[in-house]
């Protein structure tokens, strides 16, 4: 059975809720208002955490890419320009580390090098994520590893001894697995459910499923295969400018994503059989003089 791991104030994993977590990444555009709008309506939905993502542009944005001109709301500026200007500083974090617990709910974030890691540490985070595009960076992997959190990993784009080496180094503590597809949006062809339950079967860690999707019912479906956490990426306005817009939900769909993932858990039920109350007056009138026979 996978194994049981908490994250801020509720434990993850085979037994419990799913655990589900509204993915603002850099749908904000660098703007704080959106922030509090997405915090809100993930609240309202009933999610248990929001996740931002977290980078050091000199660092993970390529040197040949980094004079590249592009068209952004603001104008034309080189991408590493644009990279810096979606990154929220120190006091924009503690302004939204405030938000989240005025609202009462946690948040992390992915991140994509050391130094966004030991700058997400100032807030002491609930957990880190690693994001599928990193999977393979050891070096970062080891950073990672020397906090004390629990640590989702994204396998998305990764080979089976990709992830297997990932985990050996990531497993030297608490680790969750996510299985996903990295595509936006992700064609349904590709989406693999099936291997939340080889993930499962192979490593002894809760897994669960980042989804890409457009749609609510592959993440629903996640869940019935025994997805124990799922992540969406949540959008005020899914034609808002922004590459992971289109992917994500709006807060209407993202509140029914959540009472949907509710509702599964209930017709899941426990596995055991038993004869309901409400089955016993239809037993009594259809078996009524019935007996087994042989």
């Amino acid at each position: 059975m996978p194994e049981q791991i908490r994250i801020g104030n509720r434990t993850v994993g085979n037994g419990h809720p799913t655990f589900i977590i509204a993915e603002i990444g850099i749908n904000h555009n660098g703007d704080l208002d959106i922030v509090k709008k997405l915090i809100d309506a993930a609240v309202d939905a009933g999610c248990d955490a929001v996740k931002f993502q977290k980078r050091t542009p000199e660092l993970c944005v390529p040197p040949e890419q980094q004079s590249v001109i592009r068209d952004t709301p603001w104008g034309e500026m080189t991408y590493l320009s644009y990279r810096h200007r979606i990154e929220f500083n120190l006091d924009q974090y503690r302004q939204i580390d405030r938000y989240c617990k005025k609202k009462n709910i946690d948040w992390f974030a992915s991140c994509w090098d050391p130094p966004s890691v030991d700058f997400i540490k100032n807030f002491d985070p609930p957990c880190y994520k690693i994001a599928s595009a990193t999977l393979t960076d050891i070096d970062l992997l080891h950073h990672v590893r020397k906090n004390k959190q629990p640590i989702i990993l994204s396998t998305g784009m990764s080979t089976m001894e990709e992830i297997r080496k990932a985990v050996a180094i990531l497993s030297q503590g608490d680790l969750l697995i996510a299985h996903t597809t990295s595509s936006y949006a992700c064609l349904h062809e590709e989406l693999n459910l099936l291997m939340i339950q080889a993930l499962q079967a192979e490593f002894d860690f809760p897994v669960g499923y980042s989804g890409h999707e457009k749609n609510i019912l592959p993440s629903c479906i996640a869940v019935a295969l025994g997805a124990c956490f799922v992540e969406r990426h949540i959008t005020l306005d899914c034609s808002m400018w922004g590459s992971d817009q289109a992917a994500s939900l709006e807060p209407k769909n993202f509140k029914r994503l959540v009472s949907d993932i509710r509702e599964v858990e209930i017709v899941l039920g426990d596995g055991v059989k038993k004869v309901y109350k409400t089955e016993r007056p239809i037993m009594a009138k259809l078996r009524n003089g019935c007996r087994l026979v042989g």
